[in-house]
């Protein structure tokens, strides 16, 4: 079943872009009150909708164009949001969150780019296992008087796995575009040899 014609996990994915918006006012409220606590049930409700939606696609066979691109966006934006919000109030580092945006918006670039060439690239699962830690790492500084010392290691992590992901990202890229110039230049097994014809006719 395909509500609005769009599938259960695309819907899922929408809702999620949709909760972004009361969750950064939550977030932009003093922080002192139950606002801060709304806005970590918002996220921890976008982060295991983020599994569900890929599990139902999977499940039911229900993987489609839209949501290839959906779920990703829907993905950056949990992300890129809260810790832009958090970055200007002082409350998650400036470093940490330049590094997630420069990360992700050089991957999808390089995706665009692999899309025009006519290649695609799968999500790996270093890239998975950063979406987690980014995700565990984003919920620690949203959970009110969550102590530092807790909270910078996890990041510290999330940030060294997202840097690493993105590197694999374009060194598969690189891999990607070697193998295709070398099946551009590699004869074709039904071309016939010119060579060996003429010589034979001779």
């Amino acid at each position: 079943m395909k509500p609005l014609g769009l599938g259960w996990p695309n819907i899922i994915s929408i809702v999620r872009i949709i909760l972004v918006i009361p969750m950064v006012w939550l977030l932009m409220q003093p922080s002192t009150s139950g606002a801060a606590w709304a806005a970590f049930a918002l996220f921890l409700v976008g982060a295991a909708s983020d599994r569900l939606d890929g599990y139902l696609a999977r499940r039911y066979d229900l993987l489609t164009a839209t949501g290839a691109w959906l779920d990703p966006l829907a993905d950056k934006l949990f992300v890129i949001a809260p810790t832009i919000v958090l970055s200007a109030d002082g409350r998650f580092p400036w470093w940490a969150t330049v590094i997630i945006i420069v990360r992700e918006a050089s991957i999808s670039l390089l995706r665009w780019v692999l899309d025009k060439r006519g290649a695609s690239m799968p999500a790996s699962g270093w890239g998975k296992i950063k979406t987690v830690l980014q995700l565990v790492a984003i919920g620690a500084y949203l959970v009110p008087g969550a102590p530092e010392f807790m909270r910078l290691p996890v990041l510290i992590v999330a940030v060294i796995i997202t840097v690493y992901s993105g590197v694999d990202y374009f060194v598969k890229a690189g891999a990607l575009e070697r193998a295709a110039k070398a099946k551009a230049k590699a004869p074709s097994p039904a071309e016939p040899d010119v060579g060996v014809e003429a010589e034979a006719e001779a």
